[in-house]
């Protein structure tokens, strides 16, 4: 387990001092194809967290998180939403951050400040520039230029990562420990592939995202197996 010291004025009080106590089995809200629904599934499966899933689906019903039931539990109305600890937490990176501050397992953000800083910064490049500007709700109000406007982001933002991720990567995205910007890479190629980008143009990213779906947290929270995944894309 890793300690981290709260202050030096509190040289004796360790981090996991802080810690809530641990309530029952957390619940994510999600849906099988929400990229940041899928990095949550993949960071609960590689800390070994057993959960239950409520799904939402973003199409039937005009989109059942704009109702007013899931409005209560995220006023965003988006996905994805985890009850976990008696509270509720509705951004994906928070959620992976919460998990590993509070759950013992492999660690998702390095201990080293540098590295620690690196895999910061590569999520935030996925989650904050790429993913949002072509996720459901973007792209219904683009209307029929959605697939074209998918792919100038993500492309846009791969030519970005690209060279981030030749300086930073070992096996994974940042040296030779999964870690939280490896949760990131793997959903966001599946919406590339699913638009149509050429990921041959990025070969390091290619090659970290061959390595990544080999691993068994990454498999079993593919989005084409999933409770709420339709028959045909199983």
């Amino acid at each position: 387990m890793r300690l981290y010291i709260a202050s030096q004025k509190q040289e004796n009080c360790s981090y996991f001092d802080l810690q809530p106590t641990i309530i029952g089995t957390p619940v994510l809200h999600g849906y099988f194809r929400s990229s940041c629904s899928w990095r949550v599934r993949i960071a609960f499966a590689l800390k070994g967290i057993e959960y239950d899933q409520v799904p939402v689906n973003l199409i039937k019903d005009g989109g059942q998180q704009l109702s007013d039931q899931y409005k209560k539990l995220n006023p965003m109305q988006q996905v994805p939403s985890v009850e976990i600890d008696g509270i509720t937490i509705s951004q994906s990176l928070a959620v992976i951050q919460y998990i590993d501050e509070t759950r013992p397992g492999p660690a998702l953000l390095p201990a080293d400040p540098k590295k620690r800083a690196q895999v910061r910064m590569i999520s935030d490049v996925i989650a904050s520039g790429i993913q949002p500007l072509q996720n459901l709700h973007v792209l219904q109000k683009i209307g029929a230029e959605k697939v074209q406007w998918a792919q100038h982001f993500i492309e846009r933002g791969f030519q970005a990562l690209e060279p981030i991720l030749k300086q930073t990567a070992g096996k994974y995205c940042v040296g030779d420990e999964i870690s939280m910007a490896d949760i990131c890479l793997v959903p966001q190629v599946y919406n590339a592939e699913r638009f149509k980008v050429d990921v041959e143009q990025y070969p390091t990213i290619k090659r970290l995202n061959q390595t990544l779906l080999e691993i068994q947290a990454f498999k079993v929270t593919n989005p084409s197996c999933q409770p709420d995944t339709p028959a045909d894309l199983r």
